[in-house]
């Protein structure tokens, strides 16, 4: 596999993950576009958050994250997704990209929200192997399906009881309540990255061929690891 050595070669080879193959309105399935991975994964990676660490997608669809974090030199990048659909399409991508150091798995986050600190640490090790440096998560934003307000809280609850480092995107009207509830949690934030995130037409209910939704991605340090 060859590694990329700058941010427009890393939007290049991100490119070509396929979307979702069956996007789901109840899990709100919107592919990344490839020039905010790309541009996000990059200042993760001069942050020194990507090279030689142990990356988490939580929410990884089709890998994205997970194959971009594995072609800046992770050490190994871990996608979960409830999707299996997307999880297969995700493993066979980094094959066919001849990448080794991703795992693709079918979880669902839910289940990770319900388990103690120790039991949620002990169930991701066990599949990883390893202690996790950083999490990469994109949870659903809960514009678009009602039933998912409030998916993000899980996300970042599960992350802050995993990692010492956590990159989360979010809507960006909602970043005073995230400043207030990652602080409560233990979380200091520490970069912030803005972005215009294309919504394709997909579903039915959709009346525009695309619209563009304002989001914010946290840096956030985990005090719990210091």
């Amino acid at each position: 596999m060859l590694k990329v050595q700058n941010k427009k070669d890393l939007e290049i080879r991100i490119e070509a993950i396929p979307k979702h193959p069956n996007p789901k309105i109840k899990l709100e399935q919107y592919s990344t576009p490839a020039t905010i991975a790309a541009d996000l994964l990059w200042n993760a990676y001069t942050l020194g958050d990507i090279d030689n660490k142990n990356i988490l997608d939580l929410g990884s669809g089709t890998g994205i994250f997970t194959i971009g974090s594995a072609l800046l030199n992770a050490k190994c990048s871990v996608g979960i997704d409830v999707d299996q659909q997307s999880v297969d399409l995700a493993i066979k991508t980094a094959n066919s990209m001849e990448i080794d150091s991703c795992i693709f798995l079918n979880r669902d986050i839910n289940l990770f929200y319900k388990m103690s600190s120790n039991e949620l640490n002990k169930s991701i090790n066990q599949d990883i192997l390893d202690f996790v440096d950083v999490i990469i998560q994109n949870p659903p934003f809960g514009s678009q399906y009602k039933g998912k307000k409030g998916s993000d809280r899980i996300f970042i609850q599960v992350s802050m009881n995993l990692s010492p480092v956590i990159y989360s995107f979010h809507i960006s009207k909602t970043e005073n309540f995230l400043d207030s509830y990652f602080k409560s949690l233990g979380g200091r934030i520490t970069h912030k990255f803005s972005y215009d995130f294309p919504i394709p037409k997909l579903y039915d209910f959709h009346t525009k061929n695309s619209k563009n939704i304002q989001v914010i991605v946290l840096r956030v340090e985990n005090e719990k690891f210091l």
